[in-house]
């Protein structure tokens, strides 16, 4: 029998229940993790333009978007598309189609103070774990649950992207060959592959990307990330080939167009790629990722120029690179204002601030980077070691490159980063110590570096000629004091 609500104590106890659901509310989708304008937009796009995309998982995920907004209205006008799709796309699982939707719409309805409404979507929840056998009273362990799941998870960034995986797993242990499970589960590797720029390139996704095309062969979205992963993997004829396949099939969707654009400009084919990116900005002209890929094409060629004239470009050369800069600038600053979670698009504006000469603005912009928040410790160890590249090669600050080297280390141990930045301190270390045998920044950064690196006596050597200089100086005591403990 469905409950009423009538009391305080069901009032009471109702986030209790709705805590038990398996929907957005409950998955910890933090909105500090996304720049929710863009994703809304990027929702948008994908419902206006994607077809091969599941409608239901992204009117959900719109719903919670606009949730995080504080839309609850047009919350609620998301859920009732959503139910409009389960009703034409899902008619067989309908019951369990609908319970991540009704979960939701059982939050909203709480959250704006609706709570008979709250009450009437639980129950049909509990109806359909009943009527399905479920041991939970609100929860039901089905795959196509745990695929909407990666989905949402895959949709708020690189910290949710092994938690989407395990979803994707799990889903596929129930349906190792549905479509739409092997799609998710192959875009998630990708995206896992991809997210490490520094470190060497990774094909772990390859296998699920020839499956999921294998099991999805008109689906031009997975074809264009396949030839990407090949072309990773340095077999770009075969990439290409896919790359062609999807063009002359494709005409005007935006989100298969900038993948294809990708591939050109990473072939450097930078006029093709511009072509495809300005096509598909007339279908998404507010995309962060397109303005971003524009700014790199631009970049290119800048750099194209500089190096066919070693660095001194001279009169129609210098205008045309003033140009390609001031080009890149331009979209890599929409890039950033679309999306102020876009972490890459940040530093490429920042440093192309910097070849302009326009230092201020490009402290500026490395300023904002280093204060943005909820963004992954590869991020972060990012930030500082180009703003650490900034400040040697574009301010010559050596003294300012050492802090930024030292704080990217600082902010997490073994990476892709690390050869590089110890490589960098060690050399910046000791040129300033053959010109200054006291420079204390320089002796307890090789001691630092030393200690990381497991050289326990040339670490303390060093600490031991910085505390000479500081013998108050409590972060080498403690170094020391590590240090010879670790003997």
């Amino acid at each position: 029998m469905d409950f009423v609500f009538d009391s305080e104590i069901s009032k009471d106890s109702l986030k209790t229940i709705l805590l038990e659901l398996e929907c957005h509310f409950t998955w910890n989708l933090l909105k500090e993790d996304i720049d929710l304008h863009d994703v809304e937009d990027s929702i948008g796009q994908q419902l206006e333009f994607l077809t091969s995309k599941p409608r239901l998982v992204l009117h959900n995920l719109l719903a919670y978007v606009k949730h995080l907004k504080g839309q609850s209205k047009d919350a609620l006008k998301c859920l009732e598309q959503a139910e409009d799709v389960i009703q034409k796309e899902h008619p067989a699982e309908k019951e369990a189609c609908s319970l991540v939707t009704w979960g939701n719409y059982a939050w909203v309805s709480y959250h704006i103070g609706q709570f008979e409404d709250a009450q009437k979507y639980l129950d049909r929840v509990r109806n359909v774990c009943r009527k399905l056998c479920s041991p939970s009273k609100y929860k039901l362990e089905h795959p196509k649950i745990d695929c909407e799941k990666g989905w949402a998870l895959l949709k708020f960034g690189g910290k949710y992207y092994q938690r989407a995986k395990a979803a994707f797993e799990k889903a596929l242990e129930a349906e190792p060959d549905n479509p739409e499970f092997n799609v998710g589960y192959a875009l998630t590797m990708y995206r896992l592959d991809d997210f490490d720029r520094e470190g060497p390139v990774k094909s772990f996704s390859l296998g699920p990307l020839r499956k999921a095309v294998a099991l999805n062969p008109g689906n031009t979205y997975i074809k264009v990330f396949l030839a990407l992963k090949l072309q990773d993997v340095h077999a770009e004829a075969e990439g290409e080939g896919y790359i062609e396949e999807i063009l002359n099939q494709t005409s005007s969707q935006p989100y298969v167009l900038r993948y294809a654009a990708k591939f050109y400009r990473r072939k450097r084919s930078w006029d093709k790629a511009l072509q495809l990116l300005k096509e598909a900005l007339e279908g998404t002209p507010s995309s962060s990722f397109l303005h971003h890929q524009m700014g790199l094409c631009y970049r290119a060629q800048m750099m194209q120029i500089k190096k066919a004239t070693h660095n001194r470009p001279k009169g129609k050369d210098k205008l045309k690179v003033d140009e390609l800069i001031q080009s890149a600038i331009f979209h890599f600053r929409v890039a950033v204002e679309q999306d102020s979670m876009f972490v890459f698009a940040y530093m490429d504006l920042a440093n192309m601030y910097a070849e302009a000469g326009q230092y201020s603005n490009a402290e500026d912009i490395f300023q904002k980077a280093l204060h943005l928040e909820h963004i992954t410790d590869d991020h972060k160890q990012q930030i500082h070691y180009q703003y650490g590249c900034f400040h040697q090669f574009h301010c010559k600050s050596e003294y300012a490159a050492i802090h930024c080297y030292l704080e990217a280390l600082k902010v997490k141990g073994r990476s892709s980063l690390h050869m590089k930045l110890t490589s960098a301190l060690k050399k910046l270390a000791t040129k300033r110590l053959y010109h200054n045998a006291l420079d204390m920044l320089s002796l307890s950064a090789l001691g630092f570096v030393y200690k990381l690196e497991g050289e326990t006596r040339r670490a303390t050597e060093y600490y031991q000629k910085a505390l000479k200089i500081d013998p108050e100086n409590e972060e080498f005591l403690t170094a020391l004091c590590e240090l010879q403990l670790s003997i």
